[in-house]
């Protein structure tokens, strides 16, 4: 069993959910995501360079058309110098233009012919080019035209004079095929094959290589100083893209492959751990049911007495739940808080090797605060290198023993107080029978003393009043004599009406002396109405009798003030629906101390160390044979409150007629 760390009781498997029972899947699962992952950036990052080969494309084919408006706009302007030297000239017709330098010029550079119109817009003059011109572009870049396409255009110049007057116009006409040989084009020939195409889709001129085709996609746009003449620009080089690199593909083929693999081996290692884990399980639920059915509590501790390990039955046992105690050191909470000193002392000889091999009894306190009885044998707990690191306790509840042989020495001496009491109520019976004749013949005799002493005319009335006396308490003692003959016989209990309120007052009269004698203060409250019942008179005479006399022993004791409260009232709501007579007799001595009414008139059992026990329990049995209860509860002001009800003599006809 290991103790680094406290075991934790097993736990049934709770049902796999489907997440865990897929965990192999995350290595595939991780590398699809990131193949994926992968691919949405390659894509990305190649639309990202389209749309910049695109903007690329868009600015060179912009470049292009602003070279060819250049190239117009400086034929404009060479124009406009003819039209200068013109204005110069006195001269009209052909001669007069072919001999003007910047025409020929014109004329050997681009134009086809040059027109000259008046204001009318009638012919005044025409030079046309007369030799072939020269190549003005570099053999690199090599443009070929089709001259069949004839697709010319023209530059026209508006002349004015020096007053701003329209004298005329000047209408150069070209070939856009001159145009191209005329423009510097070699910086696009290195990128791109550039084609010039016709409203009718001919080419008028390229820059095609026949070493060297182009291999991207086309771009074309329609040029805005040629009408219907598009550029067409395509690259000699295609954009690389990772789908059409099969390295690239074969590298995320192999990821996946991987993945999956790598998502095997995990679910075959899961299924392995997943046994293990099964088995170690099953190991310990079958430790563990056997710990927790032991009848004997079982208890681990390390060397500083803190709690290792706590089975079922010791849990039980003292009312603590299991993580409630693992981990505690002394003092332990179900030692008895007024034995912590003790129990400590025990506690530090037996982690010193002092416990007793034959165990030792020690008492502890269970949750609820019930005390229980232990039996405790500690024994050294080792671990696997054999090195002392604990002990391990096997604990005994012997309380029920205990209980047993408290109940058998009980039963014991009961048996032997009953015993006694069998002598006793021999005896009693037997003195009642000798003592009723001397008191039968004390009577007679205070009777005949009393009718003599009333014929002396001198005697005193303090003489007669002491033979009352004398008579009236041989005739209380020859009642008592013959009840206690009574109830040592089968007949019947003789009951006549009787007022309770009479009663009690003959008994306070009785044991004045007694009350006055200890200094207690007598409350008599008795109800103001009659209260009359059909009773034992000379037994609820020995009730009230005891109920006083037990409330001046318990006030006997104090050392303040010393109270006794005698109360009779008539109450409603008992059985039959009538009323009763409810008597109480109260004191502010010690009270009941927790004690109830069904203790205190347990047979035997005294608070007073000459008592016999047997007082409430005979004035309980005296209460309920005539129909009423007894009951006992704490003073409101202190001490004790005893109480005895009686059915009334209307209440009590109306049980005879039920019965």
């Amino acid at each position: 069993m290991p103790l680094s760390h406290s075991p934790q009781p097993f736990q049934p498997k709770p049902q796999e959910t489907w997440v865990k029972q897929s965990f192999w899947l995350l290595p595939g699962a991780l590398s699809l995501v990131f193949v994926v992952g992968i691919v949405i950036w390659a894509e990305w990052n190649d639309a990202k360079v389209r749309e910049a080969h695109r903007q690329t494309l868009v600015a060179d084919a912009s470049s292009v058309e602003a070279q060819l408006s250049a190239r117009l706009d400086i034929e404009r302007a060479r124009l406009h110098d003819v039209s200068s030297q013109l204005a110069k000239r006195p001269e009209r017709g052909d001669a007069i233009l072919a001999r003007l330098p910047e025409v020929v010029a014109g004329l050997d550079r681009l134009w086809s012919t040059l027109t000259w119109l008046d204001d009318d817009m009638q012919l005044i003059g025409r030079a046309k080019r007369g030799a072939p011109m020269r190549d003005l572009v570099s053999d690199e870049l090599r443009i070929q035209t089709n001259e069949s396409s004839g697709q010319a255009e023209h530059i026209d110049f508006k002349m004015v004079d020096s007053n701003g007057q329209f004298r005329g116009k000047l209408v150069a006409r070209y070939e856009i095929t001159d145009l191209l040989k005329s423009t510097d084009l070699v910086w696009l020939n290195h990128r791109y094959e550039v084609n010039f195409i016709s409203e009718l889709g001919e080419v008028i001129a390229t820059t095609a290589q026949s070493t060297k085709p182009p291999q991207g996609l086309p771009f074309e746009r329609p040029l805005s100083a040629f009408k219907q003449t598009t550029l067409r620009l395509t690259p000699y080089e295609s954009l690389a893209s990772w789908r059409l690199n099969p390295r690239i593909l074969a590298l995320l083929a192999g990821l996946l492959l991987l993945g999956a693999a790598a998502s095997q081996l995990t679910r075959h290692e899961m299924r392995q751990v997943r046994r293990a884990i099964e088995d170690t399980q099953n190991e310990a639920a079958w430790r563990q049911s056997m710990e927790d059915s032991a009848l004997v509590g079982l208890r681990a501790r390390n060397a500083e007495g803190r709690i290792l390990y706590v089975n079922k039955t010791l849990c039980d046992m003292v009312g603590y739940a299991r993580e409630e105690l693992v981990g505690v050191k002394p003092p332990l909470p179900f030692w008895p808080p007024d034995a912590v000193d003790a129990m400590m002392a025990r506690n530090l000889r037996t982690l010193a090797g002092g416990a007793p091999s034959t165990g030792f009894e020690t008492r502890w306190r269970h949750r609820k605060g019930d005390l229980i009885d232990v039996m405790i044998f500690e024994s050294r707990l080792v671990n696997s290198s054999g090195d002392h690191i604990g002990w391990m306790g096997s604990i005994i509840d012997i309380s029920e023993r205990k209980r047993l042989e408290e109940k058998d020495r009980q039963h014991t001496d009961t048996l032997a107080q009953h015993a006694r009491l069998n002598d006793m109520g021999l005896l009693a019976s037997e003195l009642a029978h000798e003592l009723n004749q001397p008191l039968t013949t004390i009577v007679s005799y205070s009777a005949g003393l009393r009718v003599a002493l009333t014929k002396i005319p001198t005697l005193e009335a303090d003489v007669l009043a002491a033979v009352d006396e004398v008579h009236r308490h041989a005739r209380k003692a020859g009642d008592i004599v013959n009840w206690i003959r009574r109830q040592t016989s089968r007949s019947d209990p003789l009951r006549t009406l009787f007022d309770i309120n009479t009663l009690v007052a003959e008994v306070i009269e009785l044991r004045q002396r007694q009350i006055q004698r200890i200094g207690a203060d007598l409350t008599l409250d008795l109800a103001n109405t009659a209260c009359n019942s059909l009773v034992d008179r000379i037994g609820i005479e020995q009730v009230v009798t005891n109920l006083v006399r037990n409330a001046a022993d318990a006030v006997a004791g104090n050392t303040g003030s010393r109270r006794i409260g005698v109360h009779s009232k008539v109450v409603a709501g008992i059985a039959h629906g009538g009323q009763a007579i409810e008597v109480t007799v109260t004191d502010n001595g010690p009270g009941l101390q927790g004690r109830t009414i069904d203790v205190l008139c347990s047979t035997f059992y005294s608070t007073k160390k000459d008592g016999m026990g047997l007082g409430l329990g005979i004035c309980r049995s005296i209460v309920e044979s005539h129909g009423g209860s007894l009951s006992a509860q704490e003073n409101p002001g202190g001490g004790a409150q005893f109480t005895f009800t009686l059915p009334t003599n209307h209440t009590a006809n109306m049980a005879q007629a039920t019965l």
